[in-house]
């Protein structure tokens, strides 16, 4: 037996490595706050153009490539607002001569009978005289034509897209990295496609530094960030995958930084998901995004083609569930959800001027002063002092 010094020895060289011992904290919309410093501004001399791949914005706001969110209406009146939405090919768009009767029969289902609805609505083959018409109506409507597919399909329709007049092409995945590993198939490389292609190529989603700095080294002309964030999306739940939106963001606008410094070369970070008040929108900005991609808030208008309902659309799959279909309601005009007037207090309308607001509050002339301002932590900022809110 050991005496009692030869077992302490013994105890002092064994070292137990918990995983818990060594987990980074991340931060989430809710976590932090804007603080306010020195100075402030008017808020109409405010300045929230952008731009995104050569496409000039009014404001940072872009429409998710949600089939309930965008259509070609959608596109121009968002267009007309100053905004750039996206089209989904590989959604009922690119599939049916008649979307609006697929999308109908989605949003009236019940909730029981819903997720067979969606997986026989994409069934249907993709068809390129669609996507052309897409692309055609899209400029009609006086919207840039920006795109969307997922690494699969976007092989396929990136030469076609760019042939047929789109001006932004963006490869969409659940998880985007810069090196794709699969032995039944040969993988997109990002480097050759960004190459070859004549128009330029964002690229999403992540929440890793590296990741992202990969994908700007091989031609990403936007990344976006975030995994699992969006209001429709399950990924977190049945993957178990993401990181919180505070923190994903800033990691990956350091990236971006860390590459201008390096190339010289700026590559825009658009924060995609888990915004849904003007409180929000800056929070994502101030973390260090310079757009900000939004689904289910903008699926509200009565303008969009889900008709109060959305749903995610980012990993399709036969035995895995593509995004829940939530219901959101219709609350009022496009124009109404981000240039007010609010008829709530809940921050939900009127999100460019809450922006504008919060970003003359702090001083923030441009979205590149926003990007400097502090940021605390601050878990009671939603609570404290608001206790008869909560009663109400």
């Amino acid at each position: 037996m050991l005496d009692q010094t030869q077992a302490s020895e013994t105890a002092n060289r064994r070292i137990f490595r918990s995983k818990v011992d060594t987990i980074r904290p991340t931060y989430g919309f809710e976590d932090v706050s804007l603080a306010p410093g020195t100075s402030t501004v008017e808020p109409a001399d405010v300045d929230l153009t952008s731009e995104l791949g050569g496409i000039s914005l009014g404001i940072p706001i872009l429409a998710a490539a949600m089939d309930a969110v965008v259509d070609t209406r959608l596109a121009g009146e968002l267009a007309r607002l100053g905004g750039l939405a996206i089209i989904n090919l590989e959604g009922v768009q690119a599939r049916y001569d008649d979307p609006d009767a697929v999308l109908a029969k989605i949003a009236a289902a019940a909730d029981g009978e819903v997720h067979d609805l969606l997986a026989a609505a994409y069934a249907e083959p993709i068809r390129e005289d669609l996507i052309a018409r897409r692309i055609e109506e899209l400029h009609a409507a006086g919207a840039r034509a920006a795109v969307a597919a997922t690494p699969g399909a976007a092989r396929r329709f990136g030469p076609f897209c760019a042939e047929h007049g789109a001006d932004l092409f963006l490869v969409q995945s659940q998880v985007s990295s810069a090196r794709h590993l699969a032995t039944g198939y040969d993988p997109l490389s990002l480097e050759e496609f960004t190459r070859f292609m004549p128009i330029p190529v964002a690229v999403g989603n992540t929440t890793n530094a590296e990741a992202a700095f990969a994908l700007m080294e091989q031609g990403a002309a936007a990344v976006f960030v975030g995994v699992g964030p969006g209001a429709a999306c399950t990924t977190r739940e049945v993957l178990g995958i993401g990181v919180p939106q505070v923190t994903a963001i800033s990691d990956v606008a350091a990236a971006r930084d860390a590459w201008y410094a390096e190339s010289g070369q700026y590559v825009r970070v658009v924060a995609d998901g888990g915004m849904r008040r003007g409180g929000e929108l800056a929070k994502a900005i101030a973390a260090g995004a310079d757009a900000l991609m939004l689904g289910s808030p903008l699926a509200r208008a009565e303008e969009a083609p889900g008709r109060g309902t959305n749903w995610g659309m980012a990993a399709p799959s036969p035995t895995l569930p593509r995004g829940t279909r939530i219901r959101v309601g219709t609350v009022g005009t496009l124009e109404r959800i981000l240039f007010g007037p609010a008829t709530v207090t809940d921050g939900s309308e009127n999100l460019i001027g809450a922006l504008r607001q919060s970003m003359a509050a702090l001083g923030a002339r441009t979205i590149g002063e926003m990007q400097q301002v502090e940021m605390v932590y601050a878990p009671s900022v939603q609570t404290e002092g608001k206790s008869w809110q909560r009663s109400r």
